[in-house]
């Protein structure tokens, strides 16, 4: 019976080895995953909190701002320490404000300058009629300011004393020249130099070669002057029976089919105009339509007045509807565009004195930097020092990105400071103050002193050598009995 006991137990306890030995390799594949679970379970330690809003400041332990916004926690091994100045925003305030962003990328930029322009008439294509003799305005052909002339078309007939004086002379001493020339040759000779004196006055009063071919067959009288151009009639200064005087005004004509543009050109931009440069005028007058020219003439003078340079435009005008007096904006250009690194205007923060963009360095992380700008072409700018091409930057609630986190504060900070521990930054803020060291006393065993011993201790103070020269011994006793009557607990 005892033996069937022990065979048994025997039996037990070899089944439990196996199962165990079993168990064991089973189980054993699963430990370090187990482990490593663990591992990553266990608490991160927090390095120190950091400022909500980006600010440079931080603590030692949780805390809150200004505005009731709790400081988030910086563990180690997570992420770097943002530069100074950043601003951090929630997913829920970047979608609240509307923040968009766009990349810095590389592009043809084409420079332009856009300034107001005013169409003006070419100086070298305008016209007078001014007698050079004295006579009156018989018939008036030309009589409507405005109307248009064709080149040769009548604009009035004159008659003069003083010219149909010369028309006699010329035309009696070329008869008798003629008359003269095969019966007398000397008289002939003389009978021709008057008749080329003749001749030439009248050329030098206006007179053309068929006007002088028509006195030469003896028809004389009055005197019709004709068009010089196709051109304008901008200015009447007679009407008809009128006098004139030698060398009076009476016509102004302008020929139009070609304008000036005059475009008054800030100072600032002055040194990037150049002749031969593409212009482009467009009017409110005229919606949708434009004219192009280019750039002919620069003014070497600055108009001290209005700190603009005056730049000429030529611009054909073949259907006259550039008129003078026109107002409108020009836009030169270059034409051949050059690769540069842009964004777009609205990315830039400009107080003035520096430029600033707003770079996003992570998700709801926003860096301000500072930016040095080049040219201007439409919308968007070149940045010349500050950004990497492919960089994201904001172009829209930028300005309610700085007033929700107080950024002109943080650029503030970025003046250097001294090297300490971020975690000491608010240890010496959050620290009680100091105990006396002379005690030997633990903290938790410091003596209470009631607030009326406070103004028994100011006379514990250092005391000059004057005041020390008064103070007699009894004083003295007085005092060491009066520090000594204070209750200490234990």
């Amino acid at each position: 019976m005892k033996t069937s006991h022990w065979l048994i137990g025997a039996a037990v306890v070899l089944i439990a080895l196996v199962a165990g030995w079993w168990s064991g390799r089973h189980f054993a594949a699963d430990a370090p995953s187990q482990h490593a679970a663990a591992s990553t379970e266990q608490p991160r330690k927090i390095l120190y909190y950091r400022n909500p809003m980006g600010l440079a400041d931080t603590s030692a332990v949780p805390k809150k701002d200004s505005m009731g916004m709790d400081y988030l926690p910086v563990y180690e091994g997570g992420e770097a320490p943002a530069a100074p100045g950043t601003v951090v925003l929630s997913p829920e305030k970047v979608q609240k404000l509307g923040v968009r962003t766009q990349t810095a990328r590389l592009q043809a930029l084409s420079p332009s300058i856009r300034a107001s322009a005013t169409v003006q008439v070419d100086e070298t294509r305008q016209y007078v009629v001014a007698p050079k003799f004295e006579g009156w305005v018989e018939t008036l052909n030309a009589n409507q300011t405005g109307m248009r002339v064709r080149k040769g078309q009548p604009l009035l007939s004159v008659y003069s004393p003083e010219l149909l004086a010369a028309q006699n002379e010329y035309r009696v001493a070329d008869e008798a020249a003629r008359k003269l020339a095969a019966g007398d040759a000397t008289s002939a000779t003389t009978m021709r130099r008057l008749r080329d004196g003749a001749r030439q006055r009248l050329k030098n009063w206006g007179i053309n070669d068929g006007q002088l071919a028509t006195i030469a067959n003896g028809k004389i009288g009055s005197l019709v002057i004709q068009s010089p151009a196709n051109a304008v009639l901008v200015e009447k200064l007679i009407v008809q029976g009128d006098r004139f005087a030698a060398g009076d005004t009476i016509l102004r004509l302008a020929d139009l089919s070609t304008v000036w543009l005059i475009a008054d050109v800030p100072a600032s931009v002055a040194g990037r105009v150049a002749l031969g440069q593409q212009a482009r005028f467009q009017s409110p007058s005229m919606p949708g339509v434009s004219f192009d020219g280019r750039v002919t003439f620069i003014q070497p003078i600055i108009n001290p007045q209005t700190r603009t340079l005056a730049v000429r435009v030529a611009m054909p005008n073949p259907d006259g509807r550039l008129r003078p007096g026109l107002f409108g904006d020009v836009v030169l250009s270059d034409g051949a565009g050059r690769e540069a690194l842009t964004v777009p205007r609205s990315a830039v923060l400009d107080s003035g004195v520096r430029q600033l963009v707003l770079v996003e360095v992570g998700e709801g992380r926003f860096e301000p930097r500072d930016v040095v700008l080049g040219e201007r072409s439409g919308d968007r700018v070149e940045v010349l020092e500050g950004l990497r091409d492919g960089e994201r930057v904001v172009v829209s609630a930028n300005f309610l990105i700085d007033a929700e986190s107080n950024l002109q504060s943080a650029l503030e900070s970025l003046t250097p400071a001294p090297d300490h521990d971020p975690a000491d930054t608010d240890t010496r803020n959050d620290a009680a103050p100091s105990k006396p060291a002379e005690s030997g006393v633990p903290d938790d065993h410091q003596p209470s002193v009631p607030p009326t011993a406070d103004m028994d201790h100011a006379s514990h103070a250092p005391r000059t050598t004057e005041d020390a020269a008064e103070v007699t011994p009894d004083a003295a006793v007085e005092d060491h009995s009066a520090h000594g009557s204070h209750p200490v607990e234990h």
